[in-house]
């Protein structure tokens, strides 16, 4: 007679994961921070991401909330993020994340241009006028002399600005 705790040869043992308690407090932790995150972008943004309602609320609420309030909203927005799927929320983060680093890329190439235009002059302002050609050369021209008078003469770099304004609103123009 087969004792009653034993399993039957024939029968498959399933796979226990031990997970231990250290682990899931980090997964829980990471979950907050991620929550974090969101309650810190601006409510337009939010709307792009995949949320919950209930979880959409707490974070509208934890953005109203100050200090001890806000700590205890964001451990309950913890809570809820363990009931959800965190990689569409992340890739929607990092996304986000992304844009703001395509920004930046594009005003240093910005201002590489206009540095190229103050020094080099009317060879730079000619790869300007290849890239946007809605610009206005002659402008161009007088904001790069008063640029390097401005620099000569030890003058605040106003004209040097507004070289890099320009640049700036034909990007814009351009996307």
């Amino acid at each position: 007679m087969a004792r009653k705790n034993q399993k039957a040869p024939w029968e498959p043992e399933e796979e226990i994961i031990w997970v231990s308690k250290s682990e899931m407090k980090r997964d829980m932790e990471e979950l907050q921070k991620l929550g974090e995150e969101l309650v810190n972008l601006k409510p337009s943004v939010l709307e792009k991401f995949p949320l919950s309602e209930d979880l959409a609320d707490a974070i509208k609420d934890a953005q109203r909330f100050k200090n001890e309030a806000r700590r205890r909203q964001l451990q309950f927005i913890g809570k809820l993020m363990r009931h959800e799927d965190p990689e569409p929320i992340q890739a929607a983060l990092d996304k986000v994340r992304n844009k703001h680093s395509q920004n930046t890329a594009v005003l240093h190439k910005l201002e590489q241009l206009r540095d190229r235009v103050v020094e080099e002059g009317d060879a730079a302002i000619e790869d300007v006028i290849e890239l946007y050609p809605t610009a206005d050369r002659q402008r161009l021209r007088q904001l790069a002399r008063q640029a390097a008078k401005e620099k000569s003469s030890g003058k605040p770099a106003k004209a040097y600005r507004e070289i890099f304004q320009v640049l700036k609103e034909l990007n814009d123009e351009e996307y």
